[in-house]
């Protein structure tokens, strides 16, 4: 089996735009091989960005509202795919995996009943002739799974050599929603652990009027103390304390929450944002800390937040927890999970399980997503022989395995 070119797409809960990746993989024996070849993040025009944020719980949407919203982030997807094939891929590529835009994750009871993922993936097949994989939560969800989080695949294998009975390791990626894969003794293990930058984002857009979207570089938290009574009574969740599988959203932690959380009381801009900054690492922590690992690498937008790592090594370091980024085992942190939606759309290709279900609570491995054909015939290739273990990633520039740097199987799509 040769290489597939695979493009990645996704937009995270801070729905501030698209992430996109492009790599070439291949199978030999047990490993799947990674060469990442490019990363970009591609803004939402500001109104499709204010709209989506509006449609948000308790918001009510019309069938004309979602309708909309579907075909306009569908072809703000297929514009992201053919720039990633245009300027990352040397105009070849395979496959486009989606996983779209989570609008909304109904979950009742701690029990998953159903996701919503927008961004309609017929406008990706039209502009890149290319089949797209897409709506890939959904069959992890109707096998009794929270069809999140999907990280969990792309850790396990990621850190499968270095983890062991003697040495637990976290992969935290801190998006919109904050979300760890345990990986050591027993069953690798992954869920929410609450939110990431979703109620900073929220934080920061009011109190700069809609001048900036997030905390740019944590300044303002940097200048704010912690408010005891706020952090007190953001804690004071039945999510924190809910036993693994689980999963949460923009539904639980948004600007109700964060009211009923207010309420009463008089706070600085600053204090604020330095308050939510605390909960988000308190959160994440106390969920590390429960696993006793040995090192958290960590990926996503909070990554970039110095005020927001400051605080988790605060609360990680003095416990002998070393923290660092996803880049120092070859994974880029800015990308890692354009990079994962890239590889769930290969092991469906191949036809292999994209889901963990230790981590997701599914009733058992599920190959994942729906396949709209590109525009030739759909011809799958034969699928895999044997079940993956692990991951490699080779650096961009590698000439290893160089029978794939050419990437065979690979078509043009102009």
């Amino acid at each position: 089996m040769g290489a597939w070119r695979i493009v990645g797409l996704l937009s995270g809960t801070s729905m501030d735009g698209i992430d996109v990746a492009v790599g070439d993989l291949w199978l030999d024996g047990d490993t799947v091989h990674l060469r990442p070849l490019g990363h970009d993040e591609l803004a939402f025009p500001p109104g499709l960005r204010t709209r989506l944020l509006s449609a948000l719980p308790p918001a009510e949407l019309t069938a004309h509202d979602l309708c909309v919203l579907d075909t306009e982030i569908g072809q703000e997807f297929a514009a992201a795919a053919r720039h990633a094939i245009d300027t990352l891929a040397a105009g070849r590529a395979d496959v486009v995996a989606s996983l779209g835009q989570t609008l909304y994750h109904w979950v009742e009871n701690g029990q998953a009943r159903g996701t919503l993922q927008i961004g309609q993936p017929a406008w990706i097949a039209e502009a890149t002739n290319l089949p797209v994989i897409a709506d890939l939560r959904a069959r992890d969800v109707a096998a009794g799974g929270h069809g999140a989080p999907l990280a969990a695949v792309i850790d396990t294998l990621w850190l499968a050599d270095g983890a062991g009975p003697e040495r637990t390791r976290i992969a935290l990626n801190i998006g919109g929603i904050a979300n760890i894969t345990v990986v050591g003794s027993g069953r690798p293990l992954a869920y929410d652990t609450g939110p990431g930058n979703a109620l900073l984002d929220l934080a920061a857009t009011r109190v700069t009027g809609g001048a900036a979207t997030h905390d740019v570089d944590g300044a303002l938290a940097a200048r704010g103390s912690v408010r005891a009574e706020i952090l007190d009574a953001l804690l004071d969740d039945d999510y924190f304390t809910a036993p693994p599988p689980k999963s949460t959203g923009k539904e639980h932690f948004n600007a109700a929450l964060l009211d009923r959380a207010l309420a009463g009381l008089a706070v600085d801009d600053a204090d604020l944002l330095a308050t939510l900054t605390e909960f988000t690492a308190v959160t994440i922590a106390d969920a590390c800390l429960g696993h006793r690992p040995h090192d958290v690498l960590v990926s996503g937008g909070g990554g970039a937040n110095p005020t927001l790592m400051a605080a988790l090594r605060r609360h990680l370091d003095p416990q002998g927890v070393a923290v660092s980024t996803s880049d120092s085992l070859g994974l880029p942190a800015s990308s890692k999970e354009a990079h994962l939606t890239a590889l769930i759309g290969f092991l469906t290709w191949v036809g292999l399980p994209g889901n963990v279900p230790s981590s997701t609570g599914a009733t058992g491995p599920r190959t994942l997503g729906t396949i709209v054909p590109g525009g030739r015939p759909l011809a799958l290739p034969e699928p895999a022989a044997h079940p993956v273990r692990r991951l490699r990633v080779h650096p961009h520039d590698s000439t290893a395995d160089r029978d794939h740097q050419e990437a065979p199987c690979t078509q043009s799509t102009s």
